[in-house]
């Protein structure tokens, strides 16, 4: 059983279980209605939503429990009662440390970069931005642009701004379902149309785009560049070769997160052990996790459950189940 004190300054006790939560849905010129199709998600209609964000602790976009009794209440606000059985930490450093969302890239994203701890503290701008992407699903031809290609120099690569090639210098990566591709923040990167991705990244929404394939918005506008700041923060040595992709196992391990992929049969059931905060993002299947007493929690495929470090139970996989497995 967990005690803590709530907002209006009661004890209460609440007993350990895993967190579900609301998604987030972010409209973006790229973006489309996939996720509808594939994860069965309640998009607003006729939206181009290019994010479903399913687990964070930003400002402006706060995680909401929809399940059990800190239903309606935030991740962060949770975690403030409950430090130690949530987190296993008694001083958890806010935020959250993760952002996992879901993305629909159905027009190709704008080549963009995020800032490292050290461009951060150099510029005192934006916050770090480490992530990964689990390709969930890819159309025949699909591609992501991963780092430059090799020998590229700033020098190389300002000009290629200046006159509308910097595709050009990009490296090129095809990209199949069930790969991951680890990118370091510094990379420069873009997404292709026809991907549907699993992203993992530090809490961190600063985003500097570089290139946007000269297009414009609904208005006939271009969209904001960040050329000052991209080229601050790219790192000019990161090439292709160099940034892992995996595809079973353990998929990801930084300094930052460590991500696991599993896959169960159809009516199995395994342990989950106590002592560890887990993020569980399920990509295939459905199944319950269950409770001593009787309040189940139930997944499907396009759930994301937080797991305290304080549980203690069981997971039944109904059907053939693919997930992944997050740590802090």
């Amino acid at each position: 059983m967990w005690t803590g004190r709530n907002f209006a300054g009661k004890i209460t006790a609440v007993k350990a279980y895993p967190l579900k939560f609301r998604s987030i849905y972010k409209q973006r010129i790229w973006g489309g209605q996939k996720l509808r199709q594939i994860f069965g998600k309640d998009l607003p209609p006729g939206e181009k939503i290019g994010e479903s964000w399913e687990l964070a602790d930003l400002p402006e976009d706060k995680s909401i429990i929809i399940n059990g009794e800190l239903k309606d209440q935030t991740l962060a606000s949770a975690i403030e009662q409950f430090p130690v059985e949530i987190t296993g930490e008694p001083y958890f450093e806010r935020p959250f440390p993760l952002l996992i969302k879901f993305l629909d890239a159905q027009d190709v994203l704008s080549v963009q970069v995020h800032p490292d701890e050290e461009t951060v503290k150099r510029t005192g701008q934006g916050r770090p931005k480490t992530e990964c992407w689990y390709i969930i699903s890819a159309e025949p031809g699909a591609v992501i642009y991963k780092g430059l290609q090799k020998g590229v120099t700033k020098e190389q690569f300002a000009a290629a701004i200046e006159d509308g090639s910097v595709s050009d210098l990009l490296a090129k990566v095809p990209v199949e379902a069930g790969q991951c591709h680890f990118l370091p923040a510094g990379t420069a990167h873009a997404i292709g149309p026809g991907l549907i991705i699993a992203e993992i990244q530090l809490p961190s929404d600063t985003t500097y785009r570089v290139f946007d394939w000269n297009r414009t918005d609904e208005r006939g506008k271009p969209r904001q560049l960040h050329i000052e700041q991209a080229m601050e923060s790219i790192h000019f040595d990161m090439v292709e070769d160099e940034l892992p992709v995996t595809t079973i196992g353990r998929l990801v391990s930084c300094k930052y997160f460590i991500i696991d992929k599993g896959h169960q049969a159809k009516n199995c059931e395994t342990l989950l052990s106590p002592g560890e905060l887990k993020t569980l993002i399920i990509i295939t299947g459905c199944g319950t996790i269950l409770e001593p007493a009787g309040n189940n929690v139930e997944f499907r495929a396009g759930d994301c459950l937080l797991i305290p470090a304080a549980y203690e139970g069981a997971i039944r996989f109904i059907d053939d189940t693919e997930y992944l497995t997050v740590t802090i």
